[in-house]
């Protein structure tokens, strides 16, 4: 599987020292605190610089919220695709609902970043379009996934969406309602739905 991802307006590139420090002390705050809970100051100083430091390596926080986010998104999805690689393609479309199981045991309960984000990003933030191209990436692996197994094209598109929605389910069960078993139930409404004809 080829990697989709989209590197050419990537603002994580040629990160100096100084500005991967800021760039992951920003991640880890903004995921497990909030984005608007957290202060510019309180970024600088978790990552021993200073406020000017940060501004001349993001020119603002809404650049910064975007690099976090586009790094995310860049590492959710290479991650992903790594795991679906070996898996025969009838196995891939359930075994994203594998993946994401796997993908939220390995972080503090707050479920999706991306989720998280458009909660509280305004619809002018540049992070918010980071977001959207996430989740319709993610709607689109779905649909492509389907197709892989034989299905025709809009099959494959009424059932990819059908799966994107219990993907999004399950990541919001998982946290708001402390569910460990949302991602399960979620795999098995798929599997219901993909031997459906």
């Amino acid at each position: 599987m080829g990697s989709s991802l989209d590197s050419r307006l990537d603002p994580t590139d040629g990160l100096t020292p100084a500005g991967r420090r800021i760039l992951n002390a920003a991640s880890e705050l903004f995921y497990t605190q909030g984005i608007n809970a957290i202060g510019v100051e309180t970024i600088a100083r978790t990552a021993g610089v200073t406020k000017k430091t940060l501004y001349d390596r993001f020119s603002s926080k809404e650049a910064l919220v975007a690099a976090y986010l586009t790094e995310r998104r860049q590492r959710w999805q290479e991650w992903l695709e790594d795991s679906l690689e070996p898996l025969a393609p009838a196995a891939r479309p359930l075994g994203v609902f594998d993946s994401l199981h796997s993908w939220l045991e390995q972080a503090p309960r707050r479920g999706c970043a991306f989720v998280n984000a458009a909660a509280e990003l305004t619809t002018n933030d540049t992070g918010r379009d980071v977001v959207m191209a996430e989740k319709a990436w993610m709607r689109d692996l779905y649909t492509r996934l389907v197709a892989e197994t034989g299905r025709s094209t809009r099959d494959a598109k009424r059932v990819g969406a059908q799966l994107f929605m219990l993907h999004e389910g399950a990541n919001v069960a998982y946290v708001l309602n402390g569910d460990d078993t949302a991602v399960a139930t979620a795999r098995a409404a798929a599997e219901t739905l993909l031997t459906q004809r």
